[in-house]
């Protein structure tokens, strides 16, 4: 079961990660660990399959909860371009695969994931679900959390 006390970040989708940046740390009061980059970034979608997108992306420093900014094209589940703005929380658990399936078996809806499920059956170590509701949450494997916390401490 997901536990909200695991919630660890707030998503926001931008259309210029460098602006965003520059805004919201003064008026937030938050610091930014340095932005990644990635040309081909994994995510699969139930309408566009396994694909490599484009994204640019980082987070508060401060916590427990970070902010985290994205900033992508393509018309990717990432991208700003029809709704920027919040976008989803995430939340470690344990075990991404038993957390996607859960929700799902709730009547909740996969939107994306790391990896291909059609094909392998597992959901990588990120999955988006939605209820029916809206709320758009992560589940994010535990196990990369060290490699978080690394770089929120400078990395």
């Amino acid at each position: 079961m997901i536990d909200m006390g695991e919630a660890f970040h707030v998503g926001v989708r931008v259309t210029d990660l460098d602006a965003a940046m520059q805004q919201l740390g003064p008026a937030l009061g938050v610091r930014w660990a340095e932005p990644r980059d990635r040309d081909d970034q994994p995510v699969w979608t139930p309408g566009g399959g396994l694909e490599r997108v484009p994204l640019r992306f980082c987070y508060s420093v401060e916590g427990p909860m970070h902010i985290e900014l994205l900033e992508s094209s393509g018309g990717s589940v990432w991208d700003a371009g029809d709704a920027p703005g919040t976008h989803h929380i995430g939340v470690w658990v344990d075990d991404v695969d038993a957390e996607s399936e859960r929700l799902i078996s709730l009547g909740w809806s996969l939107e994306a994931c790391r990896s291909d499920p059609d094909a392998d059956g597992t959901h990588g170590i990120f999955a988006y679900l939605q209820p029916p509701t809206g709320l758009l949450v992560e589940v994010v494997s535990r196990e990369i959390q060290p490699f978080f916390e690394a770089w929120w401490a400078g990395d």
